[in-house]
């Protein structure tokens, strides 16, 4: 969802975005990321046919938020064609700013207006794409966490429109869904005297009751809003697939991503002794999403799929992170969590990194797990 900003604040997000855009093109990254001295509102795909778009053109929710950008600019630099579902007037002032797109529509990229509580504008956004990446989220700036029971409540209905719109459109086949890691680790107590730690993978799901409890909004609506996604594409003609990343860090994550990490971070210290508390580079993340999507496409992926690339193992590691972000420390708090005690909690990822390496055809049943609710 859009936010007020400052003009201050907003400048400096443009300008840690374009560097981001400008970096990842001399890396290799797609010609289509490049400026322009163009100014229109809507930018068309190769052509200036939206009816055209074929089947490497997605929509992308959310599509200049810290996560969803790293995402359009990966499909980019896949090939593909990408229509960035955009919800404010602020969302289009920013890529105004940042004069991204080329002329003619040859950067492969146009917007459109959606409002995700809205199916009829979904459905507008949503036709003539072969799929959809549904990254947006909801934030609230003005909180002490940044998330609300409220949102929670209204993530879960976001998630079954934009199902029900992925579904009502005859184009869409496939849908990415971005949900989180939170939506997995969060149950009730288990007693340490077990031999060993409990794995949690795709299969686990977080206790909405426990989270609920422990007023864990963020947890609470990213378990509910999957699950919402899960129970509107069942039996449905659609392919689904979520992913569930962990802590997204990456350059700019404390200015573009600050409002998301505070609301991920409570039960930090709890999560940090249970040894499920991780991050993952957003790079990583976009690649996850898009790796998916594509394997989506002979069966060779589906349900649920865990990301992360570091679990922080110590007060200090979680130390560092807090100062990267700029919030108060809780080191202090943190340190009575004893480092020599063993996690009760493996995490694994094992799912996603046979995706992420495969370098042939396999079959179905090597990555499909049925999705189960607990």
């Amino acid at each position: 969802m859009g936010v007020l900003r400052s003009t201050q604040s907003m400048q400096a997000e443009v300008e840690e975005m374009r560097a981001a855009l400008f970096h990842g093109a001399g890396a290799g990254g797609a010609a289509g990321w490049r400026p322009s001295a163009g100014d229109n509102d809507v930018k068309r795909a190769t052509g200036g046919d939206e009816s055209a778009a074929g089947p490497r053109t997605v929509c992308v929710t959310g599509g200049i938020s810290f996560v969803g950008f790293a995402i359009v600019d990966r499909l980019l630099r896949h090939g593909y064609t990408v229509r960035l579902a955009l919800e404010t007037q602020e969302d289009l002032d920013k890529l105004r700013e940042m004069e991204m797109f080329g002329e003619d529509g040859r950067d492969g990229v146009w917007t459109v207006m959606a409002n995700v509580m809205e199916p009829e504008s979904l459905h507008r956004a949503f036709d003539g794409c072969a799929g959809v990446f549904h990254t947006s989220a909801f934030v609230d700036p003005g909180g002490m966490s940044g998330y609300t029971k409220h949102m929670a409540s209204l993530e879960a209905q976001a998630a079954e429109r934009v199902i029900e719109a992925c579904v009502r459109t005859e184009s869409v086949r496939k849908c990415v869904f971005t949900s989180s890691l939170l939506a997995c680790v969060w149950r009730q107590s288990y007693p340490h005297e077990r031999r060993g730690p409990t794995i949690v993978d795709e299969n686990c799901w977080s206790d909405e009751s426990f989270c609920r409890n422990n007023k864990l909004w963020f947890a609470l609506g990213k378990t509910a809003a999957e699950k919402a996604a899960w129970r509107a594409a069942r039996g449905r003609d659609l392919k689904l697939v979520t992913v569930c990343p962990a802590l997204v860090t990456g350059p700019g994550f404390r200015r573009r991503n600050s409002t998301a990490s505070i609301a991920y971070l409570k039960g930090s210290g709890v999560m940090l002794a249970d040894g499920v508390l991780a991050t993952a580079n957003v790079e990583t993340v976009a690649e996850a999403h898009v790796r998916a999507y594509e394997a989506m496409g002979d069966n060779t992926a589906g349900g649920r799929y865990i990301c992360y690339d570091h679990v922080i193992q110590s007060a200090q590691e979680f130390a560092e992170l807090e100062r990267q972000l700029g919030i108060p420390s809780r080191t202090v708090a943190t340190q009575s969590v004893g480092d020599d005690r063993p996690a009760r909690f493996e995490l694994c990822k094992r799912k996603l990194g046979r995706l992420m390496s495969s370098r042939r055809r396999c079959t179905y049943d090597d990555y499909y797990c049925p999705v189960t609710f607990e």
